[in-house]
């Protein structure tokens, strides 16, 4: 096990390489618009996870994902080259679910305001159920008497 920090720092670096290398050494044309988003290691920094997200359609983000798949080796070895480490980590891709998480909150955030002006129109035109004032007051007490 190691310390956290030195994995994620770690983490931060093989994600600034994958990313240089999916934009400039890549040349595989099913590869998509790709952001990547984060990587994270495993405590004994053998496994690397490299989340990222596709711009387009459901179509084009299995493209993407078949063609990241077809190059983990190349990343692999640069990773392996540009950070020097004992043994380089194995690299997993996995679509970041980030966007649509982001789409879903959006849509109940619409819901809820939709709700709450519905509501409020509602409680615009509202009247009493009852009297006014259905409080008995002084002056009607001794009026009455």
């Amino acid at each position: 096990m190691v310390d956290a920090a030195r994995a994620r720092r770690l983490g931060e670096r093989i994600q600034e390489i994958v990313a240089e290398t999916l934009e400039l050494k890549i040349k595989d044309p099913r590869l998509g618009f790709i952001t990547v988003t984060a990587a994270r290691l495993s405590p004994d920094l053998r496994d690397a996870t490299v989340f990222y997200t596709v711009f387009g359609t459901e179509e084009e983000a299995i493209e993407t994902a078949a063609a990241l798949e077809s190059s983990r080796g190349l990343v692999r070895s640069e990773i392996g080259k540009r950070t020097g480490i004992k043994f380089t980590p194995t690299v997993e891709f996995i679509r970041d679910a980030l966007p649509e998480n982001v789409r879903a909150i959006d849509d109940l955030l619409r819901e809820a305001k939709q709700a709450d002006a519905q509501i409020s129109a509602q409680a615009a035109t509202a009247t009493f159920a009852g009297d006014a004032d259905p409080y008995r007051s002084n002056e009607d007490a001794q009026g009455s008497e």
